[in-house]
């Protein structure tokens, strides 16, 4: 048997390794949702540019790289 201290911060890592499977869920919902609002407002905002594709990234780089995270504010924009 460990000692108390170490038991206690087994146990912090264990509810650690329980709860952020439901918080990065619950952060990925925010973010889905944000991203609608992003592409919404995208596709207002440039409506009348020909040819423009709402969502289509302007860096043809061939590489996939994840959004910036963080707050989607288009209104500050």
């Amino acid at each position: 048997m460990g000692t108390p201290l170490r038991e206690i911060k087994e146990e912090k890592y264990a509810a650690r390794r329980a709860l952020v499977p439901m918080l990065q869920a619950e952060e990925d919902e925010r973010f889905v949702q944000e991203w609608k609002k992003y592409l919404e407002e995208e596709a207002r905002i440039m409506k009348d540019v020909p040819g423009w594709k709402v969502g289509e990234s302007v860096y043809h780089s061939g590489k996939w790289m994840p959004p910036a995270t963080g707050e989607l504010r288009p209104d500050v924009w």
